[in-house]
C-alpha cells in the first residue's frame, strides 16, 4: 500500500495516486512562486484558488487549499491584505525606471552631440532599421489577432449555428409531416436472415431526412437532447451535424460496431466535449455525486424501440496504446460469458468515482456516454447506465 502514498494520503486505485500525484507537482509550481512569508501573495493565492484558478482533483489538493486558506485568514486578522507590500514595491519600481530614463536620455544628448557626421548617419540608419521593425511587429501582431477573432467568431457561429438546428430537430420529433407514407424498413444482415423493422413513428420525419440516424439520447433537465447517428466509420460525425454539414461541434454518434438490433451487451455514444456546453460538453457534471443523483436517468430511445437506463458508473480513463494490457471500455461491446461480463463490472466498479447502488447482472444491456477529458493526454470520461425500461 505505500506505492500508493502521496503527501500523507493513502489512495486505493492507480489512477487516484496518479491523479494525487500531479495535484502534489502543481501544488510545488505553486510553492516555487509564491513566497509564503509575503501576506498579500499568500492572500491573493487565496482569492485565486477560491475563484478556481487552480483545480485540484484530490485530498492532497484540498489539503492544500485549506492550508492556503487558513493561512491567508490568519494574515487577514493581523490588517493585511491582498495588495500589502505591493505599493511601496510600485513606487520603488517606478522611481528606479524614471531615473534610468532620464539617464539614459542624458546619454544620449551627450553621445549625440559627439558624434561627427557619419555616426550620426550609421545611428539614424539604426533608427529607422528598428523602426521598420516594430513596424513589422505591430502589423504581424494585428493579423495573429485578426485570426484570433476570426477562430472565436467562426466557433460561436457554428455554436449558435448547432443550438438553433437541434431546437429545430427536437421539434421535429414526433412531428408526422414528413412521414406520410412510410413503410416498414427491410434490413438483410445475410442471405439467410431478413428483418423487418419499423421506425418509431415519432423518429419517421426525422430519418427520412437523414438514413444515418440511428436513435436519440435525452437526459431531463441538461442541454443533452439530441439525435444519435451511426456510419461505417467513427470519423465523420466528429465534424458533422446531423444535415451533413461541417460542423465543428460534430454530433453524437454511436460506436460503429455496435448493432441495435442484434443488441450488444453494451451500446457506446461518443460526443465532443465542447467549451460551450453543447454535445457532451457537461457530461463531466456527473463528476458530482449530487448531480449524478438528480440526473440518474437517462433516456435513449434507438430508431426502432424506446428505452430508459439508469446511472451505474462514472469514472475516468484513457485511450491507452494497443499493446498495454489494462482494461479498455471503448473494447468492451459484448461480453461472450458471464465470467466476462462480472469481469468488466468489477473493472468499471473499482474506477467509479463513487458508488451509485446501482449494479448488473449478465444479460443486462448496458449504455456508455464517453467524452474527452483534459485531466490527462487522451484523457476520456465515460458515464455507464443500465436498461431498466
Amino acid at each position: 500500500m505505500a506505492g500508493f502514498s502521496v503527501a500523507g494520503r493513502q489512495f486505493r486505485t492507480q489512477e487516484d495516486y496518479h491523479a494525487a500525484l500531479r495535484d502534489q507537482e502543481k501544488i510545488d509550481e505553486i510553492r516555487a512562486k509564491v513566497n509564503m512569508e509575503q501576506p498579500g501573495e499568500v492572500i491573493r493565492l487565496s482569492a485565486d484558488i477560491q475563484a478556481g484558478k487552480y483545480h485540484f482533483m484530490t485530498m492532497v489538493g484540498n489539503d492544500f487549499d485549506d492550508e492556503i486558506y487558513e493561512l491567508a485568514e490568519q494574515y487577514k486578522k493581523q490588517g493585511y491584505t491582498r495588495d500589502s507590500h505591493i505599493n511601496l514595491s510600485k513606487k520603488k519600481h517606478k522611481q528606479k525606471k524614471e531615473e534610468k530614463k532620464k539617464k539614459s536620455a542624458k546619454t544620449e544628448r551627450t553621445s549625440w552631440k559627439d558624434c561627427d557626421e557619419q555616426m550620426q548617419q550609421e545611428v539614424k540608419a539604426l533608427l529607422k532599421q528598428k523602426e521598420r521593425r516594430r513596424k513589422l511587429i505591430v502589423i504581424l501582431c494585428t493579423v495573429i489577432a485578426a485570426g484570433c477573432f476570426g477562430y472565436y467568431g467562426v466557433y460561436y457561429y457554428f455554436s449558435d449555428r448547432t443550438e438553433m438546428d437541434y431546437n429545430t430537430l427536437a421539434n421535429l420529433k414526433g412531428d408526422s409531416s414528413l412521414a406520410a407514407g412510410t413503410s416498414p424498413v427491410t434490413i438483410h444482415y445475410t442471405d439467410e436472415e431478413e428483418t423487418e423493422l419499423t421506425v418509431l413513428e415519432e423518429y419517421q420525419t426525422l430519418y427520412n431526412k437523414n438514413k444515418k440516424l440511428i436513435g436519440w439520447l435525452k437526459i431531463d433537465d441538461t442541454n443533452i437532447d439530441y439525435p444519435v447517428m451511426q456510419t461505417a466509420n467513427n470519423e465523420y460525425y466528429l465534424d458533422h451535424n446531423y444535415n451533413q454539414e461541417y460542423d465543428k461541434n460534430g454530433s453524437l454518434f454511436l460506436d460503429k460496431d455496435c448493432d441495435v438490433v442484434h443488441r450488444n451487451t453494451n451500446l457506446i455514444i461518443y460526443g465532443h466535449h465542447m467549451k460551450s456546453g453543447k454535445m457532451f460538453g457537461n457530461l463531466n457534471l456527473y463528476s458530482s455525486e449530487d448531480y449524478c443523483k438528480k440526473h440518474s436517468t437517462i433516456q435513449f430511445d434507438t430508431i426502432y424501440e424506446k428505452g430508459t437506463y439508469e446511472v451505474m458508473y462514472v469514472f475516468r480513463s484513457k485511450i491507452y496504446n494497443e499493446d498495454e494490457i489494462v482494461f479498455k471500455y471503448y473494447q468492451f461491446l459484448d461480453a461472450a460469458s458471464e465470467k466476462e461480463f462480472n469481469s468488466y463490472m468489477q473493472e468499471m466498479a473499482a474506477l467509479s468515482l463513487y458508488d451509485t447502488g446501482v449494479t448488473a447482472a449478465y444479460g443486462d444491456e448496458l449504455l456508455t456516454l464517453s467524452t474527452c477529458d483534459n485531466s490527462e493526454q487522451d484523457g476520456r470520461f465515460v458515464v455507464v447506465a443500465k436498461r431498466v425500461e
